[in-house]
C-alpha cells in the first residue's frame, strides 16, 4: 500500500509545473513582440565620440595631457549629453586611438591616464592652393 500511496502523491506534484512553464513561455513571447514594435530612435544630438574626445583634448590644452575624467566633464558641459552613458565608447576610442597613433598616452595604461593629440593629428589637412597658382603662372 505504501508503494501505491507514494505513486499517487508523486503524480499530482509532477502535473502542476507544466502549466507554469506555459505561462513563462507566453510571457516571453509577448515580451519579444513588444521589443519588435519599438519606435525608431532619433539620431543623437551630439557629434560622434571621436570628434568629441578630440575636441575636448584640443580645447583643454593641458600640458601633461587630459585625463579621462577631464574629457568626460568637458563632453558633459559642452555637448549636454550624459558622459556616463558614453563612457564605454570613450574608453574604446581612447584605446584604439593610442594603438593607431592618433593619441599619445602620457600616463597610465588602457583607458586610464592622460592623453595628448599626436603631432600628426594636430595638423589639419589644408587644400592645395599652391598647385593651382603654379598652373595659372605656367599658362601666362
Amino acid at each position: 500500500m505504501s508503494d501505491s500511496a507514494v505513486a499517487t502523491s508523486a503524480s499530482p506534484v509532477a502535473a502542476p509545473p507544466a502549466p507554469v512553464e506555459k505561462k513563462v513561455a507566453a510571457k516571453k513571447a509577448t515580451g519579444s513582440a513588444a521589443t519588435k514594435a519599438k519606435k525608431p530612435t532619433a539620431p543623437p544630438s551630439h557629434p560622434p565620440t571621436q570628434q568629441m574626445v578630440d575636441a575636448s583634448i584640443k580645447n583643454l590644452k593641458e600640458r601633461g595631457g587630459s585625463s579621462l575624467l577631464a574629457i568626460k566633464k568637458y563632453i558633459t558641459a559642452t555637448y549636454k549629453c550624459d558622459a556616463q552613458k558614453l563612457a564605454p565608447f570613450i574608453k574604446k576610442y581612447l584605446k584604439s586611438a593610442v594603438v593607431n597613433g592618433k593619441l599619445i598616452q602620457t600616463k597610465g595604461k588602457g583607458a586610464s591616464g592622460s592623453f595628448k593629440l599626436s603631432a600628426s593629428a594636430k595638423k589639419d589637412p589644408k587644400p592645395k592652393v599652391a598647385s593651382v597658382d603654379k598652373r595659372s603662372k605656367a599658362r601666362r
